[in-house]
């Protein structure tokens, strides 16, 4: 791991207030709207995240974290780890900044996420997600030349997060929880850290796959954990190999737990917000809605972060075909 990565440390509201005046011309405020699903269901709202510019979350932190960027760090460019969202979001702000951005991509990662990031003006190299993994983990990929904005364990990346926290307390004072996809754990992170600071009583989950759930051994054991029988999915966007130390010094703090749902139920909440809501969510944004159904964090009302939409359609299509 690189020597100048600096000690984990809480995020505080001032910086995820300045944060927020920072990126203001960069992100959407994003609404927050009721399901509508009768009185045998929880209380239920959707945080669209799949409505910024890049049809995910990982904007307002790439905008944060790029915005802090010294002169002489943006002068060499920059550079991310990516199944294809937090590049987006590096490539978008970088563009912003007059940048150059290059993308450690996941070779799985679907096309129309490859795709955007390549409109975006990035220089892509594709890797197996092992490789992608490692590289994270090192925060470092031969080669690679600039500042790293790392998609997870970035201070900056992390705060940015925090804002959509802010607003989900504007439009909705009555949260009682909140539920966050989690792959690295900045997006539960960033918003948990909002909340437990103005309203500690509201429980912050995350959620995995059954095929990917790290986070979830690691609060049944105590300690960041490894899922051993980790296996890739159309939930290309959420579900780790592992959690990082640095992460769960951040999560344990402020994160209440992890839920697991099945991939079968991740593909029936995507077809539930399509017809509800008619919502297009890709597989790590309808996670949280698939825990909330299972009634494991409560009557609500609770809040779940919608956190992209970057799927391709004939995909989207073949999944919600149930």
């Amino acid at each position: 791991m690189s020597s100048h990565i600096p000690p984990v440390r809480p995020i505080t509201l001032d910086e995820i207030r300045d944060a927020r005046a920072r990126i203001a011309g960069t992100i959407l405020r994003t609404p927050l709207v009721r399901l509508e699903l009768g009185p045998d269901y929880p209380d239920i709202r959707l945080k669209l995240e799949n409505l910024q510019p890049i049809n995910a979350y990982k904007l307002r932190g790439a905008a944060n974290a790029v915005a802090r960027l010294s002169e002489a760090e943006r002068a060499r460019g920059v550079w991310t780890i990516s199944a294809g969202n937090a590049g987006q979001g590096v490539a978008y702000a970088a563009r912003q900044a007059g940048v150059p951005c290059s993308v450690v991509v996941i070779e799985t990662a679907p096309a129309a996420k490859i795709e955007r990031m390549r409109s975006l003006g990035a220089k892509l190299i594709p890797v197996p997600h092992e490789v992608a993994w490692r590289a994270l983990e090192e925060h470092a990929f031969p080669g690679m030349e600039g500042t790293l904005v790392h998609p997870f364990d970035d201070h900056d990346f992390i705060a940015g997060h925090g804002t959509m926290g802010l607003e989900i307390l504007e439009d909705a004072p009555d949260t009682a929880a909140l539920i966050a996809s989690i792959g690295g754990g900045g997006l539960v992170v960033g918003v948990g850290s909002a909340l437990k600071a103005l309203r500690p009583e509201i429980k912050v989950w995350g959620v995995e796959p059954e095929t990917a759930a790290p986070t979830a051994l690691s609060f049944a054991a105590g300690a960041p954990q490894e899922f051993k029988d980790w296996q890739y999915s159309f939930v290309d966007g959420a579900g780790g190999r592992s959690v990082f130390p640095r992460m769960w010094e951040r999560m344990s703090a402020v994160v209440d737990g992890s839920l697991v749902v099945s991939l079968e139920e991740t593909r029936k909440a995507m077809r539930l917000m399509a017809e509800k809501a008619r919502v297009i969510s890709e597989g790590a944004g309808a996670m949280p809605l698939a825990a909330a159904m299972s009634g494991k964090a409560g009557r609500g009302p609770i809040v779940c972060i919608v956190s992209g939409g970057n799927l391709d359609l004939k995909k989207f299509c073949e999944l919600i075909d149930l």
